[in-house]
């Protein structure tokens, strides 16, 4: 990584947009199009003199928090939120989990054959980082044509925070969202750095809609329910679902 280069990006995103974009005056004349300082750190809520620091290389581990402010307040697209997330975990040396084992992202054959006996219905299993991990044909053809499998690995947290179409995907895209933070609240309590790590990186990428729902009252998930979902060849499906634990498989579950 090249001298101050999270420094740098974070003084290019402020010079690259203009007061009128973030609800500003212009006012007198400008040395540059783009906000000064004082008025984003305004709009992020931050000191003038931290921005001024952040910018300059003089403090390099900025939390998540003051980026993800820094990131609603010039209102980044997701390519550049994921940018600023990538910066930071190289000033960080990646991801500092230690020696902490990864969340399993293989199953068992026993679960693996379980899933070919659910077969048609929609089944998937996700990890301690709501990755789907593995999942039935049904699931992929239900939920592969919204973009639902695109990631690698697929995640419905990042899915849902990241990726507009799951706004249309999901009609009652708050009530989705709600359960799956709750139930990352849940995991964190477990103190897996992979948990933290994942808060710490959708409080970048997603901003306010993520950290509103992290910030709330704790509570438990529901594990069962009815969820509105939209096919785009189908129409709309009101699906019921179950969670099923998984025993000994670190944290992993059955949605049906």
């Amino acid at each position: 990584m090249s001298e101050n280069e999270l420094g740098a990006y974070l003084r290019d995103c402020r010079e690259s947009v203009t007061p009128a974009e973030v609800g500003l005056p212009a006012g007198p004349r400008r040395r540059t199009p783009g906000l000064r300082r004082s008025e984003l750190a305004m709009l992020a809520g931050i000191s003038v003199e931290y921005l001024a620091r952040l910018e300059q290389g003089r403090d390099r581990h900025p939390s998540a928090q003051v980026l993800a402010a820094l990131c609603d307040a010039l209102r980044l697209s997701l390519d550049a939120r994921v940018r600023l997330r990538h910066l930071l975990k190289a000033e960080e040396g990646h991801y500092m989990c230690g020696a902490a084992p990864m969340p399993a992202r293989e199953v068992r054959p026993t679960v693996r054959a379980l899933l070919d006996r659910l077969e048609p219905t929609p089944a998937v299993v996700q990890n301690l980082l709501g990755e789907s991990v593995a999942y039935t044909e049904a699931y992929a053809r239900l939920v592969g044509p919204v973009g639902a499998l695109d990631g690698d690995p697929p995640s419905l947290l990042r899915y849902l925070f990241t990726d507009p179409r799951a706004r249309d995907a999901y009609p009652d895209w708050d009530h989705v969202a709600d359960e799956q933070v709750a139930a990352l609240h849940y995991d964190l309590s477990r103190r897996d750095p992979y948990v933290a790590e994942l808060v710490k990186e959708l409080t970048i990428t997603a901003g306010a809609p993520f950290t509103d729902r992290l910030t709330s009252p704790t509570r438990l998930p529901s594990p069962t329910g009815i969820t509105r979902f939209v096919h785009p060849e189908v129409g709309e499906l009101r699906l019921a679902y179950e969670t099923l634990s998984l025993p000994e498989a670190d944290g992993q579950h059955v949605l049906i």
